[in-house]
């Protein structure tokens, strides 16, 4: 079993069913792309995925234990890292700063939170001088790179990416796959949500959703 498994999972909104009995198991140290069509419940399965909602139906286990169990808030700040397609970083603060109060926000237990803070925008990408910017003077790029930072502030088991490079160029979005491959080589599971051909040839396992 996985780190993280769904058991015949359905939700459905009101008498709408959007997922009907997915069944799922991601690895540690592999990466995957979760794809499908427009309306496939894509967004929704990242929601369940991130514990942001709950099956109407099924289970999905965390370590062999049923999310539900679970304290959300340790869930989403302690063991699950989210890159949001829009990046979700707050533009008043500078890069750092961001990752600084996300390992706040987690009760990181950090004598220099502000040095790992550094060390982890320069292991994506990001020197001194662009993690001392604020967020609206970085590029799109340089703000997914943030983005990943910052999951991988509390050292989370799992990172789960919606659409990470639907907004890059070609030559960006290597260096983003390029980063979540390393990811999953130091042995995280990652999991990416996306519609991208170009993504999901390079990842490890693809799971198709259909529409019902």
């Amino acid at each position: 079993m996985g780190i993280l498994t769904l058991n015949n999972v359905c939700f459905s909104y009101g008498k709408n069913p959007v997922l009907k009995d997915i069944s799922y198991d991601f690895e540690v140290g592999k990466m995957y792309c979760v794809t499908g069509k427009s309306g496939a419940g894509k967004t929704t399965l990242l929601s369940l995925l991130s514990g942001l909602a709950q099956p109407t139906d099924g289970s999905i286990l965390y370590d062999e234990k049923d999310i539900k169990k679970i304290d959300k808030y340790n869930f989403r700040s302690k063991y699950i890292g989210v890159i949001f397609q829009s990046y979700n970083l707050l533009t008043k603060f500078t890069a750092l700063e961001n990752v600084v109060l996300s390992m706040d926000i987690a009760g990181v237990k950090e004598i220099n939170k502000k040095q790992k803070a550094k060390d982890l925008l320069l292991s994506v990408g990001l020197n001194e001088d662009e993690a001392n910017r604020p967020i609206l003077q970085l590029s799109g790029g340089q703000q997914q790179r943030v983005a990943i930072a910052r999951a991988l502030s509390y050292n989370p088991d799992i990172i789960l990416a919606d659409e990470p490079t639907g907004n890059l160029d070609r030559e960006t979005e290597n260096d983003i796959m390029n980063i979540f491959r390393q990811l999953s080589d130091q042995g995280k599971c990652v999991i990416l949500v996306s519609h991208s051909p170009a993504v999901a040839e390079l990842c490890d396992e693809i799971y198709e959703l259909s529409k019902i």
